[in-house]
């Protein structure tokens, strides 16, 4: 997982005591600049050579497509490194889940080999197996993570994630039954990664600043994929054109599904009990508290290539652990749909709701979406050739249901937050029921007033 520090104030303002602060002028200046380029790289689409949309897809798609050999090289460099790293720092022998992880690492490196050198078995190479998931998942991901990791500098290194979280705090605790705190866990999680959101999530737990059900609320509720990979799921479901409606739905959704299983079991029931100290309200007013908190990060950010190398390492390590596993758990997860019942069993339970939210064939539905407890892309890869209204719910399916087993329950299963397989299984079964209803009503209405279409 991920270095990141807490954002608790104290550790800041140690922290800000040994190093050079920028004057308020400037921080200013970088605060504003820095957050609004940063929102536009993420949310405003370009027109470039006729294809329409943002700029990291841009450029991630030219090392793909014109720089093909480069592209490949690189992400052969990053997937050693990714198989190896384990074996280097020991890390492998930390746990069973470790070793089984590290094992899939080195089978999805192993597999990337066969493809590229054309040995490997028959039912492998057929298109929507190795072919589909390397040319079109691996490949683009292991571009657009470093890439997207680079530019998310600009939203969470210079105050716009302090500023969102003084926002989000008057409305976290009677809506998600959380710390006002926790906001910055779940904006961490939905711009950055679930492996960072988990991180703070299991210090400020184990500095008893959480209590258990609190913990596992924001771990099983905010710690989604990032926004970077929201991109490729919606290109893999050619969902792009309609970027900004998807990823706000989706964002929306995904909070909305949250506030509804923190307070259902198995999550209510957990202890609720914290031994945190209350917070002062805030004096004034909340936007100019919003503002200082957000400027007072932005005089602390005075080395700016310190920054971006330290997102874009994050974003080189990130892709470099989860590219050879994506490869090994998402092929099992293709050859167990296409050759086995199992993801028609489990997508009997789901059936119900795919046939009661409208989707057309809601069998194939159910059965394409269920897969994502396996890994949350299977859904897009399953569904990429289904109508438009199953393809939007898919989508928002593969980052709403949160839990998957190729990398987030594992990484759960890493931290101190005191939950079961078994209960994050339960809690990802509701959250996807809960989404396929949503995500097909607003679906609907977007279709009818021609959002998507």
């Amino acid at each position: 997982m991920i270095e990141q520090k807490t954002t608790n104030p104290n550790d800041r303002t140690i922290e800000a005591s040994s190093k050079k602060l920028l004057s308020k002028p400037i921080a200013f200046i970088q605060l504003i600049a820095f957050s609004t380029f940063g929102l536009v790289m993420f949310f405003v689409p370009f027109t470039i050579g006729g294809k329409r949309t943002i700029f990291f897809d841009h450029a991630a798609s030219y090392l793909v497509k014109q720089q093909h050999n480069l592209s490949v090289t690189l992400l052969f460099l990053l997937m050693i490194f990714g198989a190896i790293k384990p074996f280097m720092d020991g890390s492998w022998q930390k746990n069973l889940t470790q070793k089984i992880l590290t094992i899939f690492k080195v089978i999805g490196l192993i597999l990337a080999v066969m493809y590229i050198t054309g040995i490997a078995p028959g039912f492998i190479m057929e298109k929507d197996m190795m072919p589909f998931l390397f040319e079109k998942l691996a490949l683009p991901v292991g571009m657009i993570v470093p890439i997207g990791a680079l530019i998310l500098a600009f939203l969470v290194g210079f105050g716009l994630l302090e500023m969102v979280g003084v926002l989000m705090q008057p409305i976290m605790r009677p809506i998600w039954k959380t710390p006002g705190s926790s906001a910055i866990d779940a904006v961490a999680s939905f711009v950055g990664s679930y492996s960072i959101g988990l991180l703070i999530t299991n210090r400020v737990y184990l500095q008893k600043q959480y209590s258990a059900r609190e913990a596992i609320i924001i771990a099983t509720g905010f710690s989604t994929v990032s926004a970077a990979f929201m991109i490729i799921v919606a290109k893999t479901l050619n969902l792009m054109e309609f970027w900004n409606i998807f990823f706000w739905s989706t964002l929306v959704i995904t909070f909305i599904v949250t506030a509804i299983t923190a307070r259902i079991p198995p999550i209510s029931l957990f202890d609720d009990n914290a031994e945190r100290v209350a917070l002062n309200n805030l004096r004034g007013r909340r936007l100019a508290a919003a503002f200082e908190a957000g400027l007072s990060t932005s005089r602390q950010a005075s080395n700016f290539k310190k920054i971006l190398w330290s997102n874009f390492q994050d974003g080189l390590i990130m892709t470099a652990a989860i590219i050879p596993s994506i490869i090994a758990v998402g092929l099992t997860g293709l050859l167990l749909a296409k050759y086995t019942p199992v993801f028609d069993a489990l997508g009997l339970l789901l059936y119900p709701f795919t046939w009661l939210s409208g989707l057309s064939e809601p069998l194939v539905a159910a059965k394409g979406m269920s897969a994502g407890l396996a890994e949350m892309f299977l859904p897009a890869l399953l569904l990429n050739e289904a109508d438009v209204l199953t393809r939007f719910v898919a989508g928002v399916i593969s980052i709403s249901s949160v839990l998957f087993f190729s990398a987030m329950i594992p990484c759960v299963l890493a931290t101190q937050i005191p939950v079961s397989v078994g209960k994050m299984v339960i809690v990802w079964f509701e959250r996807v029921v809960f989404s396929i209803i949503l995500a097909a009503a607003f679906g609907h209405l977007a279709m009818y007033f021609n959002w998507i279409s």
